[in-house]
């Protein structure tokens, strides 16, 4: 178990899709749409669920079989980003408890941030419309910094923002790439099992600092003793 990372006087980031929000719905109904105009079955929502966190190419995935190397890809993935950006917060909500995680963060003079891999074009609207988008002291997207998540740089970057060491930042997720991206930035982590939670490997084998069942945990790490 890596040395869990103290957050007094630092700052909480959060993953976007499957940690801060249950974008799931709206995405899964944009796969809908793209399936009908091509003329493919819908898959049920539970199929498609642990791919949302992967954004379009995990749509392109399990809808369609393709990955970026496929010659069909790019023009889907237009496709599929057309369609979800016309619905983009239709039933996308935050997931319950980070409303009042926020609120707590900001009480204690926390500073919060966002750090996803989604484009800065879906990222910036979607917080707008569930009304956090100025309340973050960041948000740091997938196109911000040349390389995205599970490299360490978007982190890093926010943190810069910020003006907060690394070492004092927590970074919630819900997929293997958060959690390695928050190890190597040197952030304390925590594994989201509320979230989405991808298909590939459990989430106590991805070597987080802790798992959190319900956003509200968060505080009880926070508060906790560091470990020497």
């Amino acid at each position: 178990m890596p040395e869990r990372s103290a957050v007094r006087d630092g700052a909480v980031l959060f993953d976007l899709d499957g940690t801060f929000a249950d974008t799931a719905p709206d995405m899964a109904a944009a796969l809908d749409r793209l399936h009908a105009r091509h003329s493919k079955p819908v898959l049920p929502f539970e199929q498609v669920r642990p791919y949302v966190s992967h954004g379009a190419r995990g749509m392109l995935q399990v809808g369609f079989g393709l990955t970026p190397e496929d010659p069909d890809f790019e023009p889907l993935k237009t496709e599929f980003l057309e369609l979800y950006t016309a619905a983009l917060v239709e039933r996308t909500r935050p997931f319950p408890g980070i409303p009042e995680l926020v609120d707590a963060l900001e009480a204690r003079g926390i500073p919060w941030g966002i750090v996803t891999n989604k484009l800065t074009a879906l990222t910036e609207p979607l917080m707008e419309q569930l009304g956090f988008r100025e309340r973050a002291a960041c948000i740091v997207c997938g196109d911000t910094t040349p390389r995205p998540k599970p490299h360490p740089d978007p982190l890093l970057h926010a943190a810069r923002l910020l003006g907060i060491e690394p070492a004092r930042c927590w970074y919630i997720g819900d997929d293997a790439r958060d959690i390695h991206a928050g190890l190597a930035a040197g952030m304390g982590t925590l594994a989201a099992l509320f979230g989405y939670l991808g298909t590939e490997t459990a989430p106590t084998d991805w070597g987080a600092h802790g798992l959190i069942a319900h956003p509200l945990e968060t505080l009880d790490w926070l508060s906790a003793p560091i470990d020497s």
